[in-house]
């Protein structure tokens, strides 16, 4: 595991963090819809994707919060951005990690674990620890409800993450390429 959970400040890394946060924010007014007492955004999931790929697990929990907090405060966005955004992003670095240590060679495929994150962990989350805390009786219990609404956002968020991995590889950017480049 050694190397795996780790967060590299530089300014290459840093500079597409805030890319990613202010993509993130500017499109999730056009790109959401509502669901319970949440709002189920295939925006973030999308992000998500990228940011756990190119940049690592850590960094994209962090583009996330940064995102969830952004949202919240310009009021497009509800605390369940918090656990609906974080594992997701977790999820896909560790996997596409763990792929590249494998020598997988599509290893952007880890882009499609980003629901097991999201609807699972984050899911499970918001309804046994942010809806107690915060006296949401509309999400209390509704665990299979939240599954199926964050996965209805988190699969096409994904699927689109995965595309815009694509299209980024075809222009020769990849997570190796920014590594190199940093080290020379």
């Amino acid at each position: 595991m050694k190397g795996v959970l780790k967060i590299k400040f530089n300014s290459k890394t840093v500079s597409l963090a805030i890319i990613l946060i202010a993509l993130g924010v500017i499109i999730a007014p056009f790109f959401w819809f509502p669901l319970l007492t949440t709002k189920a955004y295939p925006g973030q999931h999308m992000i998500n994707v990228v940011s756990g790929v190119l940049l690592g697990p850590l960094w994209a929990m962090v583009i996330a919060l940064f995102i969830g907090f952004i949202r919240m405060g310009l009021g497009i966005g509800t605390i369940y951005s918090i656990p609906g955004g974080l594992p997701g992003g977790l999820v896909v670095g560790i996997v596409y990690m763990f792929l590249r240590k494998l020598g997988f060679r599509k290893k952007e495929i880890a882009a499609f674990t980003e629901p097991l994150g999201t609807v699972f962990i984050g899911g499970t989350l918001a309804v046994y620890l942010v809806a107690p805390l915060t006296c949401d009786v509309k999400l209390l219990g509704a665990l299979i409800p939240i599954w199926i609404g964050w996965a209805a956002s988190s699969l096409p968020g994904s699927i689109i993450g995965f595309i815009v991995l694509e299209a980024l590889k075809i222009a020769g950017i990849e997570r190796e390429t920014l590594i190199k480049r940093d080290a020379g």
